[in-house]
């Protein structure tokens, strides 16, 4: 597999589940913005959408982009730079899927990632099928307690959930991201995949 020229990332704020099952808007990770940016910079992902809805929120990745692509921050880590480039900040998946689609290649293909297993489930190797084409395809992580039932439903697709061998499944969506990409795009290396080369 390689590097994919047509997928893109978002990751979603709203609408999310909290602990309590209640769908609220999650705010802005700081961490969410550096490490999934660098996975995607590393795995040559076209842009990382970061929709929230709320204007606070827009604001503060506006800032930390700044710092790391024009501030103090792009003369220290110039590589962070390049990865935090790759952001976009978007009210919503719609204004998303509009922006991806005036590239020229038609409205992105959406799939939503998930921990719950579902009955709509694809496959890695499915996906990374799909992928060898030219149309456009969005992939689309949840933050919070998820991603609610009914935005799901609307995807596409759902891309099968990661499953470690034990009850628990609680990863942060950063390592889910990683995980993901890795399996769709990452190089084989004596037969086994692996791409992690330090901070």
């Amino acid at each position: 597999m390689t590097a994919s020229g047509n997928l893109y990332l978002a990751l979603i704020h709203h609408p999310v589940y909290n602990k309590n099952g209640e769908v609220i808007a999650s705010a802005v990770s700081n961490l969410d913005l550096h490490d999934i940016s660098r996975a995607a910079k590393t795995y040559g992902v076209q842009a990382l959408y970061i929709v929230t809805p709320l204007e606070d929120q827009r604001e503060l990745v506006e800032r930390i982009m700044s710092h790391w692509t024009e501030g103090v921050g792009a003369r220290y880590n110039p590589d962070r730079r390049e990865a935090l480039r790759l952001i976009r900040v978007a009210v919503s998946l719609d204004d998303v899927l509009d922006e991806i689609a005036s590239n020229g290649k038609g409205v992105p293909v959406t799939v939503v990632t998930d921990a719950r297993p579902n009955p709509r489930n694809i496959t890695y190797g499915a996906l990374a099928e799909m992928l060898g084409g030219e149309h456009p395809y969005l992939l689309l992580f949840g933050t919070g307690w998820g991603l609610t039932r009914e935005f799901i439903d609307k995807a596409d697709y759902v891309l099968a959930p990661i499953m470690g061998h034990t009850g628990y499944n609680h990863l942060s969506v950063r390592s889910a991201a990683a995980i993901v990409l890795d399996r769709l795009l990452g190089r084989k290396i004596g037969g086994r995949y692996g791409s992690y080369q330090g901070n």
